[in-house]
């Protein structure tokens, strides 16, 4: 048999098909890769049933036949059911999947396999939704043998896709377990019998091939702490690496730009500004690079902090950078740098604005103003980062929100400069643990304290699923705010949900857990417009439809109270020019009601808007609805914020949003939003949660444990700060630190 190790390539174990549908599936390209494809959950291993007298309500294993398969349109709601008919020769029952009629390719009258799920009812048959299976290979007569014997085991199910199902994700696995050489192990022998741990090849054997519950735990347990030391090892290195680094020194200068600019503000700082400020003019003037991260709440003033740093830069004629997530809010940040600047000091530093869908001659201008050193003050988004962008003398790259960006994007700005300082800004609050695991290389200061004269929000939910009717009452509220004077957003989900241009997430995806077909047709939760499910003008079904900018526009356009408010549409697939022209209209009271995307997440600072509207606001983030509230209630009118849900009660979506109407305390809401959000690749650029490069570990259920593995790697590099002998902890992270490239070659 052919032996591998964690860094040999998948085509070797799996040929050329296999290794390529994993590539572009899940970025594999190594053992090592596919290995780190833990279970996401373990399906009760049920005694071999007949299927003649199988118990409602229980999880059961049995061998069959596939006898016929059809598939069908579903009644209420998009999508079809494909229905797999089976039989042991002593009784029949039905397999059933959602959206998925792919299986047809595997599940063919004849294919016999093994079968597990948990037994349930529809129209009087027995069924099982979404169960987990195998199929045998016909030609190995032993094959039956053997799934029978591992179906005693908890059977684990995998993240899959459409194309690569949890089955065969087993089976590939099972490949590379059984030719796998001795794994490296990452932990010191002191460290794993102290703390009773398992040998590193041992572990991964007992989490993809379980004997019983209990050898999970223990693989679990072991391998949360290969990532936890692994992750703090690294942060720790990266975090040295940047204190080896000689930086120019940017000391305040007295009468300077920053003294200037603090005389001219209309108000006074806050003690969590000031104190900030000072933490980060310390850093500038430090013999090491600055590497700080910046927390505060929506509106506590984040920018006017790296406002002052950028000042203090520009005094000794560095230059500061700041890049953005969106060509909004980059395009926000430059119109606040130059009104807070004024026409006196904003002709000195001239603010440039550096985006990818600029025109191409406006494009060359900026970056001419930046190439030359003429800009001291730029802002951009990723293209900033291409190799186009130069600087004269880059001396502070700041980041604003830094959950849209990774360490390698920070550092890919930070080298076009000599040692610049980095300063990152979040708007969304992280409790300590989760600090030192997503931005364990940097300082941490946080605001808490709000300028004074901000009225604060209200935040309300409207339950469609209980009180349909309340829905009219939303644009009243709306219609009433204007006619005070005042301005609002209109949030949606997508952009046109009839077009399709976001995904109806009412899908299940593959291997999700057991669904009933009732349940499945009850839901009703399709796309549509209001008019397209026979829902009165102004009105939502109770089973509230994907809606989008697109349709909302068309409602409110025939709604009564409408009939005199100026609307606008905005959204990412409008050009640059449109997007900044509509922002500006909206800044300048030119457009009451802003009918939007997340577009406007982050950023836009509009203090007479007081009303937002958040429609199936239980399709957004924890996150997202927080950063979206906070485009109200920024001034002195009262904000509102009214989350229109069809979630039913008690479950997990509507108990999210019924979480972040309980609070504005964004550090509780991060808590909620990491654990169901995932925390994002921590040391590369993969930020989205569907790809959080930590597989086992979570930053709030683990804290404890990131805590004690941060004090664990800092004894060990304290006595071997090269990891000279530590050699399998270093090539664990140094593989780590591959992981973005290695991702970038998977999608290539």
């Amino acid at each position: 048999m052919a032996t591998f190790t964690l860094e040999s390539g998948l085509d070797t174990v799996l040929g050329p098909k296999a290794a390529a549908a994993l590539k572009r599936a899940f970025m594999m390209l190594t053992v090592g890769d596919l290995l780190a494809h833990y279970p996401r959950r373990y399906a009760k291993p049920g005694e071999l049933t007949m299927v003649v007298g199988l118990p409602i309500g229980e999880p059961v294993t049995i061998v069959a036949e596939v006898l016929a398969v059809r598939e069908r349109k579903m009644q209420a709601r998009r999508g079809s059911i494909l229905e797999v008919k089976i039989g042991d020769g002593h009784g029949v029952m039905m397999l059933t999947f959602f959206n998925q009629a792919w299986r047809q390719k595997e599940l063919r009258p004849g294919a016999r396999g093994i079968f597990a799920g948990k037994v349930g009812v529809y129209k009087g048959a027995l069924q099982l939704a979404h169960p987990a299976y195998a199929l045998f290979d016909a030609t190995d007569e032993h094959a039956e043998l053997a799934a029978v014997e591992r179906a005693k085991h908890p059977i684990p199910i995998y993240p899959a896709t459409a194309t690569i199902p949890s089955w065969q994700l087993q089976q590939h696995i099972a490949l590379a377990l059984d030719g796998l050489e001795s794994v490296p192990d990452p932990l010191p022998a002191e460290l794993r019998a102290r703390r009773r741990l398992l040998p590193a090849d041992r572990a991964l054997w007992q989490v993809h091939r379980p004997e019983n519950f209990g050898q999970i735990d223990d693989a679990q347990r072991t391998l949360r702490m290969h990532e936890a030391l692994v992750l703090q090892a690294a942060l720790l290195q990266q975090r040295e690496q940047v204190r080896r680094l000689e930086a120019t020194a940017r000391p305040v200068r007295p009468g300077g730009l920053r003294a200037r600019f603090d005389a001219r503000l209309p108000f006074t700082l806050t003690s969590d500004q000031l104190a900030v400020g000072e933490q980060i003019a310390d850093d500038l003037v430090a013999p090491w690079p600055m590497n700080r991260l910046v927390q505060g709440e929506v509106g506590s003033g984040k920018t006017l902090v790296a406002l002052r740093a950028m000042l203090q830069v520009a005094d000794s004629g560095g230059q500061s950078a700041l890049i953005a997530p969106t060509e909004v809010l980059a395009s926000q940040h430059l119109r606040s740098i130059a009104r807070m600047l004024g026409p006196e000091l904003a002709a000195e530093l001239m603010p440039t604005l550096l985006t990818g869908q600029m025109p191409a001659a406006e494009r060359r201008k900026a970056a001419l103003r930046v190439a030359s050193g003429q800009s001291l003050i730029v802002v951009g988004t990723h293209a900033l980062l291409s190799k186009s962008t130069t600087f004269a003398e880059l001396a502070l790259v700041v980041i604003d929100e830094q959950h849209r960006f990774g360490v390698e994007q920070r550092e890919t700005l930070r080298r076009k400069g000599t040692s610049p300082h980095a300063l990152v800004l979040t708007a969304t609050p992280i409790p300590r643990t989760v600090a030192m695991t997503v931005f364990g290389d940097l300082d941490v200061s946080a605001i808490h304290t709000m300028p004074a004269g901000r009225a604060g929000t209200e935040t309300h939910v409207v339950p469609l699923a209980e009180k349909p009717g309340w829905m009219p009452r939303v644009w009243r509220r709306i219609a009433e705010e204007v006619a005070l004077g005042r301005q609002a957003f209109i949030v949606c989900p997508a952009i046109d949900a009839l077009a399709g241009l976001l995904d109806d997430t009412g899908d299940l995806p593959p291997d999700e857990d057991t669904v009933t077909v009732a349940e499945a047709e009850a839901s009703g939760v399709g796309g549509g417009s209001a008019e397209a499910t026979g829902a009165p003008l102004g009105a939502l079904p109770r089973a509230m439809p994907l809606v989008g900018v697109v349709q909302i526009a068309e409602i409110v356009a025939t709604l009564p109270e409408f009939a005199n408010i100026r609307t606008a549409v905005l959204h990412g697939k409008l050009p640059a020019e449109e997007k900044d022209r509509i922002m500006r209209a909206f800044a300048a009271r030119e457009v009451d009601v802003l009918i939007a995307t997340t577009v406007v997440e982050v950023g836009v600072d509009v203090p007479n808007a007081s009303t937002m509207a958040i429609l199936n606001a239980d399709r957004f983030g924890v996150s997202q609805l927080h950063q979206l509230r906070g485009r109200v209630g920024r001034g002195a009118v009262p904000g509102l914020c009214l989350l229109v849900t069809g979630a039913e009660h008690g479950t997990p979506a509507r108990d999210r949003v019924m979480a972040v109407a309980s609070t504005l305390n964004g550090f509780e809401l991060a808590e909620v939003d990491l654990e169901q959000r995932r925390e994002g690749d921590v040391l590369g650029d993969l930020q989205s949660g569907g790809r959080s490069s930590l597989r086992l570990l979570r930053v709030v259920k683990d804290a404890q444990l990131i805590v004690e593995a941060r004090g664990e790697a800092e004894a060990i590099l304290a006595a071997d700060p090269t990891l000279a002998e530590h050699p399998a902890l270093a090539g664990a992270i140094e593989l780590r630190l591959n992981h973005t490239e290695r991702a970038a070659l998977a999608k290539n």
